[in-house]
């Protein structure tokens, strides 16, 4: 009886001492700011104009293969972003998405102007693209 409390005391400290240790750690790890434990399912739309005219953004990114959590459909230019359990930030990266399609997000012309939700910005690759965001590139 005496080495069953003990085996139990010992499993409930180890328990309890993992759970804390995620926690205080689940912000700050090389993954970047958690956004979500949960998973979400969001939909921006990137649209991309190279000397005024727009380019279209193909299908099926990031589904050939394995079935990555950003990726595209048939209803462009919306980009899918289906996550399950954790995430963070970096794994919602602007530039992930452009990884995924295999381009260099400033392989479109020599000079890019960015706006997020008509406001102009400067993170670029870096930008954090959430639900309802209309993400607009301009290449000359």
């Amino acid at each position: 009886m005496k080495n069953i409390l003990i085996i139990s005391a010992v499993v409930l400290v180890l328990l309890v001492g993992s759970s804390w240790f995620a926690r205080s750690n689940s912000g700050s790890s090389s993954g970047g700011t958690v956004i979500s434990t949960n998973g979400f399912h969001w939909h921006p739309k990137l649209e991309l104009y190279v000397h005024g005219e727009p380019v279209a953004i193909p299908q099926n990114i990031g589904l050939s293969g394995t079935h990555s959590p950003i990726h595209t459909h048939d209803d462009l230019p919306l980009i899918h972003m289906e996550f399950s359990g954790r995430v963070t930030e970096d794994e919602t990266r602007l530039g992930v998405f452009f990884s995924h399609w295999g381009r260099d997000m400033r392989s479109f012309g020599d000079t890019m102007i960015m706006k997020v939700n008509g406001v102009e910005n400067t993170e670029y690759e870096n930008y954090h693209m959430k639900d309802g965001d209309v993400i607009q590139l301009y290449y000359e």
